[in-house]
């Protein structure tokens, strides 16, 4: 029996380590790109320019996303399969936890998929934070969309008082 724990734990260290550092970059860049857009608007958005901000930010994560997968059958191509279509195929299908198994990872590499899984959804998880933090910006920067439920009338009532005299 060949020792392969030593070359897949090594290789997955390194695509993990890539993974994460495209990603956080990624997000980075997307955060500042939609904090200076948002910044511009200091009426709010309307509905049409809302929609238009979270579909640009959409395709950006859905780019990043793709990187990661590029990143992934980059090394699959090398290693593991005799095509592109073949590593982008399983990459994609991993990361996005299909896993069909119709394609499988030699053995040698096997535990490879299964990380590219946890990854793929550790980096959604993320991308769909940054979305939902996006709408609620874009949201709280609406005058039509207020968080104080209706009251107008705010009052700081001191400790031990009531406002029912």
């Amino acid at each position: 029996m060949k020792m392969t724990l030593i070359p897949q734990a090594s290789a997955a260290a390194l695509l993990l380590l890539l993974t994460l550092c495209l990603q956080c970059v990624g997000v980075a860049a997307l955060v500042e790109w939609l904090r200076g857009v948002t910044a511009t608007g200091s009426q709010g958005f309307g509905p049409v320019r809302s929609a238009i901000l979270v579909v640009k930010s959409t395709i950006a994560i859905i780019i990043l996303h793709g990187l990661v997968i590029f990143l992934w059958a980059s090394f699959y191509r090398l290693q593991c399969f005799p095509s592109w279509e073949l590593s982008f195929y399983f990459s994609s299908s991993s990361y996005a936890t299909v896993g069909y198994g119709d394609v499988t990872l030699p053995s040698r590499w096997r535990l490879l998929g299964p990380l590219e899984s946890m990854a793929g959804v550790l980096m959604c998880g993320v991308s769909v934070c940054l979305l939902f933090a996006t709408i609620t910006r874009l949201m709280d920067s609406d005058p039509r969309h207020s968080r104080n439920l209706g009251y107008t009338n705010h009052q700081v009532v001191p400790q031990g008082e009531s406002l029912c005299q």
